[in-house]
C-alpha cells in the first residue's frame, strides 16, 4: 500500500511540474560579434558587480550582455543562450552602450587578462524563445 502512495506522489509532482511551464520553445541561431568584458571599475563604472538591469555579477557565472538592437530580437534579460566553443549556457544579464550592434559581451570575472586575450570575433549563438500559440 505504502508504495501505491508513494508512486502516485510521484506522478502527481511530475504532472503538476509539466503543468507549470507548459510553454514551448525554440532555439533561434545568429552570428554576431563577441568580445569579453570584466567587472572592474574602469570597463563598467564605480559599482562594476551591478548589472543595468539590476542584477549583481558573481566571476564564474555564465553571463553575457547584448547590445540594444537585440534586446529587441528576442534577446532580452534572463534569455537562456549557448555560445559557439563553449560549454553549457549563459543567461543574458547585462545590457550594453547604445553604440554597439550586433555585438555581445561574455563576462569573465576579474581576470582581465582572459577577457583581453580572448579579444573579438564573429561567433554563432543559439538564443530560447518562446513560441506563442497562434489562434
Amino acid at each position: 500500500m505504502l508504495k501505491h502512495v508513494y508512486f502516485i506522489c510521484v506522478i502527481g509532482v511530475f504532472f503538476s511540474c509539466n503543468q507549470k511551464d507548459s510553454k514551448k520553445y525554440v532555439w533561434h541561431p545568429k552570428e554576431v560579434i563577441a568580445s569579453a568584458y570584466n567587472s572592474v571599475p574602469n570597463q563598467t563604472n564605480s559599482n562594476p558587480n551591478i548589472t543595468a538591469f539590476g542584477d549583481t555579477l558573481v566571476p564564474g557565472m555564465k553571463y553575457i550582455a547584448v547590445s540594444n538592437d537585440l534586446l529587441k530580437t528576442g534577446l532580452k534579460h534572463n534569455t537562456l543562450v549557448t555560445l559557439e566553443g563553449f560549454k553549457g549556457v549563459f543567461v543574458v544579464k547585462d545590457r550594453m552602450h547604445e553604440r554597439w550592434k550586433n555585438h555581445i559581451d561574455i563576462y569573465m570575472g576579474t581576470d582581465v587578462r582572459a577577457a583581453k586575450e580572448w579579444g573579438r570575433k564573429k561567433l554563432k549563438i543559439k538564443y530560447r524563445l518562446e513560441v506563442k500559440d497562434s489562434i
